[in-house]
């Protein structure tokens, strides 16, 4: 539902956007948005790293407001990811002072705008500036009750993955222990750690049954995709129904691998700094053309 009449909203629509053809009920409710460019952005103005970033900052700013107003549910930002570590110590370094900076600067006007701020991503690691930050701007927006802005900040998609797996094993080893079964729960792990391989088949129901290990009957533990789903950073969020990734690239990076299985994927040419809401409006269009089967015909 839009929050604000599109004529304020994108106020000098370019000549190339037929702007009536925008379907204001078939708005996305999660949009997932991979920032890509900035670097290249400030390599072609022969700038440091970091004012790319910078720069990129307005853009983020822009794409929130947007998408506020023309009733996005859900924003999600890919900021850091957990390779960007490999990234030169000083432009790490920079943008873990620049997302601190950033959000302490912008939270209060989000939270006016009724802005719920949450983070995806392993924070136990961040520099603690910009982990109290974050913290500090959810403790303060998680009553909000308007569109949720999600901070993908030192995620990775397979980390993820292994996290909730990992997860899930202890969850079951703990309950077979007390159940009085530690011999098999043992048997379980002692075959993991030795390369002992183990059975595992989906079947209709999608639930992945592991057995065969050293006697441990298959039916022992049973791992659904619902299982899965609630061991993931983005628990209690729907997945995201359209992911743009700037720049030009066509690749997800290590994004939201599980969540993305039936999201429209749209790459925009421009470095993410020069994306603004006309360049939004140009990847909602696009999405409103695509035909979601979600596997039927």
């Amino acid at each position: 539902m839009l929050q604000k009449p599109l004529t304020y909203i994108f106020p000098h629509v370019p000549d190339d956007i037929d702007i009536s053809a925008l379907d204001c009920e078939k708005i996305p409710a999660h949009v997932a948005v991979i920032m890509d460019g900035n670097g290249r952005w400030a390599k072609k103005r022969a700038l440091q790293r970091l004012l790319g970033h910078r720069a990129g900052i307005e853009a983020v700013r822009e794409l929130i407001r947007c998408a506020n107003d023309i009733g996005v549910h859900y924003l999600t930002i890919y900021s850091f990811s957990s390779e960007n570590w490999r990234r030169p110590a000083d432009e790490v370094s920079g943008l873990m002072n620049l997302f601190a900076t950033t959000m302490l600067k912008e939270v209060d006007e989000l939270h006016k705008e009724n802005v719920r701020i949450m983070t995806i991503g392993n924070m136990g690691v961040l520099p603690a500036q910009t982990r109290i930050a974050f913290e500090e701007a959810y403790e303060k927006t998680c009553q909000n009750t308007g569109m949720t802005l999600v901070v993908a900040i030192n995620y990775g998609a397979r980390s993820e993955l292994v996290r909730a797996t990992q997860q899930l094993v202890d969850q079951h080893v703990q309950r077979a222990l007390s159940q009085g079964a530690a011999g098999g729960a043992s048997d379980v792990l002692s075959g993991a750690a030795s390369g002992s391989p183990s059975v595992a088949t989906l079947g209709s129901s999608s639930a992945c049954e592991l057995g065969s290990l050293s006697g441990v009957p298959s039916d022992t533990v049973k791992i659904t995709e619902d299982d899965i789903e609630q061991h993931l950073y983005t628990r209690g969020l729907p997945d995201p129904d359209l992911i743009i990734r700037t720049s030009g690239e066509l690749r997800l990076s290590n994004f939201l691998l599980w969540q993305a299985a039936y999201a429209e994927l749209i790459s925009s040419s421009v470095l993410w700094p020069d994306f603004d809401r006309y360049e939004f409006l140009r990847c909602l269009l696009e999405f409103q053309k695509r035909d979601r089967r979600f596997g039927a015909v």
